[in-house]
């Protein structure tokens, strides 16, 4: 049975940090791209950052700087510094595999409040 599990969410001050985890099981997590995605009340679903196979990672514009990205064995994490009010959302966990693999979480919360 395919899971990912997301936890680490919470309630943050501005300029705080959290760091959320997703264990993955199920599948060949070596083999999966790997990417954080949120969802703010109201709005779409926001591609965060992703981890490919090599290791490699890419940001939002609107993280970029502030979160890191990271996988080992066989969890994904994201670390989140410097948060902002607009980081409040949903984060969502993604495993993909081309063609046509994919994976979701099914969520945690990050409400950055002060």
């Amino acid at each position: 049975q395919v899971q990912l599990v997301e936890s680490g969410g919470g309630l943050a001050q501005p300029g705080g940090s959290l760091r959320l985890s997703c264990v993955a099981s199920g599948f060949t997590f070596s083999s999966y791209a790997m990417s954080w995605a949120r969802q703010a009340p109201g709005k779409g679903l926001e591609w965060v950052s992703g981890i490919d196979i090599h290791n490699s990672a890419t940001y939002g514009d609107s993280v970029k700087g502030r979160f890191t990205i990271s996988r080992d064995g066989n969890t994904v994490y994201l670390q989140m510094n410097s948060l902002k009010i607009e980081d409040t959302a949903v984060y969502y966990c993604n495993g993909r595999r081309p063609p046509s693999s994919e994976y979701w979480g099914q969520g945690t919360q990050v409400t950055v409040s002060s």
